[in-house]
């Protein structure tokens, strides 16, 4: 399988390139500054560029077979929301453009049910400096649920995202957090890849998000 990953040096976008490359895919890695992706292959082709390009994003797309987003407008951007919107949206109609069918894409967990009727980003214990980069995933999720023309998923990771080692191990849900027995939503950004790449394979949450956790 040939992919896209857009967002290939940032923290996510790191693991499911070394799971990609562990798979035998081939893969175009493309990131604003590919100096910081220091994996070698010969199946990896790195490319630098602006995803708010959508000219040369397009290009940069054509002839795979996937797309996995990974982007991340910054945490510390002071125009968060709007730049994550803009980008989502840029991938996904360069996506389209390119003649690209399958389009997987992370967001956050701020979007996931907590309990019926109430978001995590929208409970009142939830972190002030992660609610724009929150409340722009939720929205861009609805954006993409209007959609029609792309095989499309999004996945929002469990809400205790953190490195660790990859088990190969997880659980998945839709709409609500997945818990283990101590009532914790948490997985490791290697068997995050693996869950993605798995869904990438299997296709069993087309035109639908899910959630992993272990």
């Amino acid at each position: 399988m040939k992919i896209a990953l857009i967002g290939a040096s940032g923290f996510t976008g790191t693991s499911i390139l070394k799971e990609a490359l562990q798979r035998g895919y081939t893969v175009t890695a493309i990131a604003r500054d590919t100096q910081k992706i220091t994996v070698e292959d010969e199946k990896l082709t790195k490319v630098a560029l602006d995803v708010y390009d959508l000219d040369k994003l397009t290009e940069a797309l054509r002839g795979h077979d996937a797309v996995v987003s990974a982007f991340n407008a910054g945490w510390t951007n002071p125009n968060l929301y709007n730049d994550f919107i803009k980008g989502g949206e840029t991938i996904q109609q360069a996506t389209k453009q390119a003649g690209v069918k399958r389009y997987i894409f992370i967001g956050g967990a701020g979007s996931l049910e907590i309990q019926p009727g109430l978001q995590l980003v929208d409970s009142p214990n939830f972190p002030a400096e992660w609610k724009a980069g929150a409340t722009a995933a939720r929205d861009y999720l609805n954006i993409l649920k209007k959609e029609n023309e792309l095989n499309w998923t999004f996945l929002s990771p469990a809400i205790d995202l953190h490195p660790g080692e990859r088990t190969g191990k997880y659980r998945t849900g839709t709409d609500q957090p997945v818990f283990d027995e101590h009532h914790k939503s948490a997985i490791t950004a290697d068997d995050l890849a693996v869950a993605l790449l798995d869904e990438l394979e299997k296709n069993q949450f087309v035109k639908r998000r899910f959630t992993i956790g272990y």
